[in-house]
């Protein structure tokens, strides 16, 4: 899969979507608003939301920080941190509100409702914005350039967080999985298609999915775009690895460039810098996972025949194993030319 740049990737997020509201890319909020690393805790402090969309996407969670503003008023204003158990205790409100679960202006319908209700306040003006918060960040993880965790308010898109985590790392796959957390099960559950409810890709269902990023970044598949919310996890699984070893020059792994990569015996011989002089490469053999029998199989094969054209390339599959065998009476042989080359060198410049 050709490798793509996190600023390709936000000029495509800006020309795709599915259909939904998408929210700002991350990387928009954190130079523009200026939201803060996340630190080991995954807080995130000093950060805030405004209204409009991301206002009306946020919702509200436990241990929350949060602003409340009542204009005019402020005995009822100040920084106000949710409960354990969701519920928001403010002054001149006697009981406390239920704020988990609701949007920043659902609770500030709320909190007016109450000031009117207790007569402090005859028409209230009310503001929330949100100061930190513990859980609405999303997770990036395995094969991007930056894996962390990322502070979100609102819902993103799969290439908004990529782009976020400046792209994909080199030796990245064409599959990313995707976890939903609690808030994206809560959202979208009941919004799932039936015909969608048996499907591998299921971006409403709560579980877990994948996406092909191939189709994603080179197709620009609109709908492979999927929306993410705080608490979402994706992981960008890695290209798998081909392995050569025995009588080559350069033994080690080579890392296939995506999962489509056609890697043969030919390339890989390439790869690992040609063959030894003292290779047996009639009787080599590859080594593969075979997870029905729970165990290595072992295929044969003649990697001289390949070499002089008079057998086909044979294809390797990842994390295979190309073994060389190296000839011992060959080895000793070439050691002993060597000693002989030696020997004639030193006769040569004998002093008579």
């Amino acid at each position: 899969m050709k490798r793509i740049n996190a600023g390709t990737i936000a000029a495509i997020a800006t020309t795709v979507s599915i259909g939904l509201t998408v929210a700002p890319p991350l990387h928009a909020w954190q130079t523009g608003a200026g939201l803060p690393a996340i630190d080991s805790s995954h807080s995130l402090q000093g950060a805030s939301v405004a209204a409009s969309d991301t206002a009306r996407d946020y919702l509200i969670s436990p241990d929350d920080e949060l602003e409340v503003q009542v204009l005019d008023v402020p005995e009822a204003s100040g920084v106000f941190r949710v409960s354990a158990d969701g519920g928001l205790t403010l002054p001149l409100i006697s009981q406390p509100i239920q704020a988990e679960g609701l949007t920043l202006g659902q609770l500030g319908d709320a909190i007016a409702s109450n000031l009117r209700t207790s007569g402090m306040v005859s028409h209230p003006r009310v503001t929330v914005i949100v100061k930190s918060s513990r859980v609405h960040a999303i997770t990036m993880a395995g094969a991007v350039k930056k894996p962390q965790v990322y502070p979100v308010f609102s819902r993103i898109t799969l290439l908004d967080a990529i782009s976020q985590a400046e792209g994909l790392a080199d030796d990245a796959g064409d599959t990313a999985i995707i976890t939903r957390g609690a808030i994206a099960r809560r959202i979208l559950q009941p919004e799932t298609p039936a015909h969608l409810q048996a499907t591998d890709f299921n971006p409403y269902g709560g579980g877990t999915f994948s996406v092909d990023l191939k189709r994603l970044l080179e197709n620009g598949d609109p709908k492979l775009n999927v929306d993410l919310y705080p608490g979402d996890r994706v992981t960008v699984q890695r290209a798998g690895v081909v392995y050569v070893v025995g009588a080559v020059n350069k033994a080690g792994g080579f890392t296939l460039h995506n999962d489509r990569e056609d890697m043969t015996v030919l390339k890989a011989v390439a790869l690992a810098d040609d063959l030894k002089s003292t290779a047996i490469a009639r009787k080599a053999v590859i080594i593969r996972k075979d997870p029905g029998a729970g165990g290595d199989q072992e295929i044969a094969v003649n990697v001289q025949k390949i070499l002089y054209g008079h057998a086909p390339d044979q294809k390797l599959m990842a994390n295979d194993i190309l073994f060389i065998p190296d000839s011992s009476s060959k080895r000793a042989l070439h050691r002993a030319g060597e000693a002989a080359a030696e020997a004639a060198a030193l006769l040569a410049y004998r002093v008579p």
